[in-house]
C-alpha cells in the first residue's frame, strides 16, 4: 500500500485560458466533435458571435481538462446540471479511468477569459472579472455586501481603487457560493471577508449554515486587469496544494504553485 499517495494533500488545479488561445475555426471544429446536444443548443441561442465564442471556448476547455485529468475522452464525458445550473461530471459506474471516486470542477468566464478549477476531494468554486468592465452596476453590487465590507469599500478612493475592492469581494463571494452549489441563491450579506489592502484573505465569516467545513481562498490577477478568486473546501489541518496552468491544455504542462489563505 502506498501510504505516501494516500496521505498526500489534495491538489486544486486551475486553468486560465484566454479565448485567443484557440482560433475560431479550431474552436468550432472541437465544439462540433466534443460538445453534447445541450451545449450545442445553448451555443446556438446566443445573439452575438463574441458571446457564442466565449461559451464554446470555455466548454471545450472543460472537456479537454476532464479528458486529461480523468481519462474520459472529450466526447464521452457526461455532464449533468443541478437545479441551480451547476455542472457535474457523471462518473462511470466503475470509477474514473485514472482512479479516484471523487471529482469536482467549476467554470467562470468574462470578457474573453476563462477560468476552470478542478479538485479530486470536496468542492471548488471559481470566479473571474475584468477591471475594465466599467462602473455600471457596481453600486448595486456593493449593496449586497455585509456592512463591514461596505465600510471597507468606502474607505478606498473613488475610481479604480474602489472598483478593485468591489470586484475582489464580488469574485470571492461568487467563488464561495458556487463551491457551495448555491450561486446567487446565497445572500451575500450573510457572510463576509476581511481582505488585505493589496491582496489576500485575512479572515472569513461564514453564513450560519456553514458549520462543517473549512475553506481556502486564493486571489489571482493572471494577467493585468483581470481579477479571479478561488474557494476550495478543505479538512481541518489539511492545506491543499494549488496549481495554475496558463493557456489551452493541448498537453500536460508544468503549472505554477500558488499559496492560499486560511479561514
Amino acid at each position: 500500500m502506498n501510504t505516501a499517495v494516500e496521505t498526500a494533500p489534495p491538489t486544486a488545479k486551475l486553468w486560465f485560458c484566454p479565448n485567443d488561445e484557440l482560433a475560431p475555426g479550431i474552436t468550432a471544429t472541437l465544439a462540433a466533435h466534443w460538445l453534447d446536444d445541450h451545449e450545442r443548443e445553448t451555443a446556438g441561442q446566443f445573439l452575438f458571435e463574441r458571446d457564442r465564442r466565449q461559451y464554446l471556448v470555455s466548454h471545450v476547455l472543460v472537456r479537454r481538462v476532464l479528458a486529461l485529468e480523468c481519462g474520459i475522452p472529450e466526447d464521452e464525458s457526461v455532464i449533468w446540471r443541478s437545479a441551480r445550473g451547476r455542472p457535474f461530471l457523471q462518473k462511470p459506474a466503475g470509477g474514473l479511468p485514472r482512479g479516484g471516486a471523487e471529482l469536482d470542477f467549476n467554470l467562470s468566464h468574462a470578457g474573453g477569459y476563462n477560468l476552470l478549477g478542478l479538485v479530486r476531494h470536496h468542492r471548488i468554486g471559481v470566479d473571474i472579472e475584468r477591471l475594465d468592465r466599467g462602473h455600471q452596476g457596481l453600486a448595486a453590487i456593493v449593496e449586497t455586501f455585509a456592512p463591514e465590507e461596505r465600510r471597507w469599500v468606502a474607505r478606498a478612493a473613488p475610481g479604480r481603487a474602489r472598483h478593485v475592492r468591489i470586484l475582489r469581494l464580488w469574485t470571492l463571494k461568487e467563488a464561495y457560493s458556487k463551491a457551495r452549489g448555491l450561486g446567487l441563491g446565497l445572500s451575500f450579506d450573510t457572510f463576509s471577508f476581511d481582505l488585505a489592502d493589496d491582496r489576500g484573505v485575512l479572515g472569513f465569516g461564514p453564513p450560519p449554515d456553514d458549520v462543517a467545513r473549512r475553506w481556502r481562498f486564493v486571489e489571482l490577477e493572471p494577467v493585468p486587469g483581470v481579477l479571479a478568486a478561488v474557494a476550495v473546501m478543505a479538512d481541518d489541518g489539511v492545506e491543499p496544494a494549488l496549481e495554475l496552468h496558463h493557456g489551452f491544455p493541448w498537453a500536460r504542462s508544468a503549472p505554477r504553485a500558488l499559496a492560499s489563505s486560511v479561514r
